[in-house]
């Protein structure tokens, strides 16, 4: 559990070194808050996860590739705002790489527990070949896809929360 207001981080080594992915990256990119998002020296795919608190509203930023591999931890992590409360959810999906069937599966999940306790999860993305998987499967019908974290952000706001 985390407590409110703090933000968290978490690099992860999902992949086993004989199964990287064809599609894994050799770069390495930094971030501002000290995480990383590439393909490590031993092979293994990142993913970096991290989040922030708005108010009531909490950010999860995801970077790397939500896979079979790595979707088991954005669940979790998902799973525990949405124990904690924090179920109005924006998921930004910025610096994510590659997303297959199971991390829809997990996205999907989490909308449905975060709507069945009354909050809502939006995402944020711009990459192409990410939002060609939400297009293809439809579900760009079903999340709300935001281009950038304030416009998801300022999304559903109602007047009295923005005075």
């Amino acid at each position: 559990m985390f407590p409110a207001g703090a933000g968290w981080g978490r690099l992860v080594r999902a992949r086993p070194a004989h199964t990287a992915a064809p599609h894994a990256g050799t770069s390495r990119r930094h971030h501002a808050d000290g995480s990383h998002v590439g393909e490590g020296r031993d092979g293994q795919v990142d993913l970096s996860i991290t989040r922030a608190d708005h108010g009531n509203r909490t950010v999860v930023h995801l970077g790397g590739e939500i896979d079979v591999y790595t979707a088991p931890l954005v669940r979790e992590k998902l799973d525990e705002q949405i124990q904690a409360g924090r179920t109005d959810l924006v998921v930004d999906l910025t610096d994510v790489t590659f997303l297959d069937s199971t991390g829809l599966g997990v996205l999907v999940g989490r909308l449905k527990l975060a709507r069945t306790r009354g909050g809502s999860m939006r995402l944020v993305g711009t990459d192409d070949r990410v939002l060609k998987v939400f297009a293809i499967t439809g579900l760009d019908k079903v999340f709300e896809i935001h281009p950038d974290v304030e416009s998801a952000l300022a999304a559903g706001v109602a007047p009295a929360e923005t005075s």
